[in-house]
């Protein structure tokens, strides 16, 4: 099918439409496309632009295509001898349409340009997307929730720099994921106001000449109003670079936990052991057991990091209106999609095989310095400056690891040798459990705090959402 032949006299060499073709990317777009063209012709029945039968007929047309397309019926490669040649799934459905309904197919692109087309179709996938993912981080917080609450008494050592710094409940360390995500799933959230405004009736770039109701238009897709700009309706993809970027937020958050469940379960940490059904073994090495899972998220974050910056690079240099650089934004779109969705579900379904081995919490706590900070607020209490309890205290570790002891073995005429300030009270502070139990402020890692994120996300994950495939 070639739409421009009146112009030209020749077609396209068939090296150039391979290389120009979108139709192996985009026909994943069909069903978006053909929503879109419903609404389409529906509106311009409405307008009185087309007649009522010739826009039933159509509709009737495109459900049949629809029918094709999800049964794998109707083939979408260019043969050699094929009926139609189409550069994308936008002119493969129409060419289809004409096929099956004649030349009143042709009316259906009345009104409206394959720029505002595709556009249109882009900001319906991310709709869709984003209310799955919304969906999919609900699913992993839930799961480390009910981690969280299964060894909510658990300790471990806090980390900074990757050494010990204070004791904390491995609960709190679990929260501060859950809360990450939630600020992930407020990213995505906020984004649909944006994405959810339509560009059909921009036309290529000035609008149309025919009476056309936009606004009716974007309501029966669920939309909530239309971009005001017809320019700039058809010549950004900022919808798609928001979804980027918060997808690429999300994978680095997801890739931090994945970090911590591959050294965790790693025989030099020992803190757990990751469930058979989300671990592998090795080709050679009969003992093997790899976290390649969340291997697997780690990697693939990069991915998604390169969608964004790919799609940003395209953009940057293009002037108004649309230009066909734009085409090679459909390839990191889904592909950003894609690796989030699977990330996501994977990461859900593994959290609840993980088994923790308390007892290596413990022993970590019980050989280190963790509690340091305890003592030295303990000095700050008896009246002295912090600069200086720091300084006794460091001593005291210094002492510590001289004999190769933890803390929790210094008896109290041991830390009156470094001041006599410390007294019978000082002795449980080296203790992790009374450390952690000793704080005080909103947001620690108190039992008494942890309880209620507890009980906070335990109401907030068990409320049911509901929307319309397309985000209304």
């Amino acid at each position: 099918m070639n739409i421009w032949k009146g112009r030209f006299k020749g077609g396209l060499h068939p090296k150039a439409l391979q290389f120009s073709s979108s139709l192996s990317v985009d026909r994943r777009l069909f069903e978006e496309d053909i929503d879109g063209s419903l609404a389409h012709v529906r509106m311009l029945a409405r307008q009185k632009i087309l007649r009522a039968a010739d826009a039933k007929k159509i509709a009737a047309g495109l459900e049949r295509v629809r029918r094709e397309l999800r049964a794998g019926k109707l083939p979408l490669s260019a043969p050699a001898k094929g009926r139609f040649v189409a550069e994308d799934i936008h002119m493969a459905i129409e060419a289809r349409l004409i096929d099956l309904i004649g030349e009143t197919g042709g009316r259906l692109h009345t009104a409206r340009s394959r720029n505002d087309q595709v556009a249109l179709d882009e900001r319906l996938f991310l709709l869709s997307q984003t209310s799955a993912v919304l969906g999919e981080i609900r699913a992993l917080q839930k799961s480390l929730l009910t981690l969280a609450r299964r060894y909510r008494n658990v300790m471990m050592p806090g980390y900074t720099h990757l050494q010990h710094g204070q004791p904390i409940l491995l609960a709190h360390h679990l929260l501060a994921y859950i809360e990450m995500l939630d600020r992930d799933y407020g990213r995505f959230s906020d984004s649909r106001t944006r994405v959810s405004l339509s560009p059909l009736g921009a036309g290529a770039l000035a609008g149309s000449s025919f009476p056309i109701d936009r606004r009716g238009v974007a309501k029966q897709l669920h939309l909530g109003g239309i971009l005001d700009n017809s320019i700039d309706a058809v010549s950004d993809r900022d919808a798609i670079l928001e979804f980027l970027a918060a997808s690429a937020v999300t994978m680095m958050h997801l890739s931090r936990l994945a970090e911590e469940l591959v050294l965790w379960s790693s025989r030099e940490w020992g803190f757990i052991e990751i469930g058979d059904a989300f671990s592998t073994g090795s080709s050679i090495m009969p003992q093997k057991k790899n976290p390649d899972m969340a291997e697997l998220v780690r990697g693939k974050t990069g991915r998604v990091y390169g969608d964004l910056i790919a799609l940003l690079t395209t953009m940057k240099g293009l002037p108004l209106a649309y230009n066909r650089d734009m085409q090679e934004d459909k390839v990191p779109m889904f592909d950003a999609a894609d690796t989030l969705r699977s990330s996501l579900t994977i990461m859900a379904l593994m959290i609840p095989s993980v088994k923790v081995l308390e007892d290596r919490f413990e022993q970590e706590l019980d050989a280190d310095f963790s509690t340091a900070t305890d003592l030295a607020d303990f000095l700050v209490r008896k009246g002295m400056p912090f600069r200086q309890a720091h300084a006794v205290v460091g001593e005291i570790v210094q002492g510590a690891a001289e004999r190769r002891v933890g803390l929790s073995a210094f008896a109290l005429a041991d830390l009156q040798k470094y001041s006599l300030k410390f007294d019978g009270t000082a002795l449980a502070l080296t203790r992790s459990r009374a450390s952690i139990e000793a704080k005080k402020s909103a947001g620690s890692t108190s039992p008494a705090e942890v309880a209620k994120a507890l009980l906070r996300w335990e109401k907030k994950l068990g409320r049911p959402r509901g929307r319309h495939r397309y985000g209304g």
